[in-house]
């Protein structure tokens, strides 16, 4: 099953772009180079082919929150469903504002954890986020793993 473009994302995320963990079930229509951690063929891979009957070729394989593109290099990054599987996401989201050029957009879109499985887990708070920046918490690695939970407002 492929979503239908989004309106939002194509009327804010203008010129070329990075697309971080893009999926075919879930394309936007924008310029973009997608990144991820690996091109090897993974769970996630296998779940878009079984949807969607292909998957997402990676232009960039490298961690997301670590993207060897100089300062100020795109106009915009996109991320759909991606945010929750960063162990430090105010590390990635420091990685794409340093990428994003003067103006640009980083367009976020995130489960609510009431309609996820994640919905009897606690909301992951801002102090808990600043110990893991400062490499308080640290995790196993787990690509599945959702690291946080949020609901709309907390972002």
């Amino acid at each position: 099953m492929k979503f239908k473009e989004s309106a939002l994302a194509n009327f804010y995320c203008k010129g070329e772009g990075l697309e971080i963990g893009g999926s075919a079930h879930n394309q936007f229509g924008l310029n973009t180079k997608n990144v991820d951690f690996t091109k090897n063929f993974t769970a996630f891979k296998e779940e878009e082919l079984k949807q969607c009957g292909e998957y997402l070729p990676v232009d960039i394989e490298s961690p997301g929150d670590d993207i060897p593109f100089p300062d100020d290099s795109v106009d915009f990054i996109v991320s759909s469903h991606v945010i929750e599987h960063f162990q430090d996401p105010i590390k990635a989201l420091l990685e794409w504002y340093r990428l994003v050029k003067k103006g640009g957009i980083i367009f976020i879109i995130a489960p609510h954890k009431e309609r996820t499985f994640d919905k009897d887990r606690p909301r992951t708070t801002i102090e808990e986020l600043i110990k893991r920046y400062s490499g308080k918490i640290k995790f196993n690695d787990d690509i599945h793993a959702h690291y946080s939970v949020w609901i709309t407002k907390d972002l």
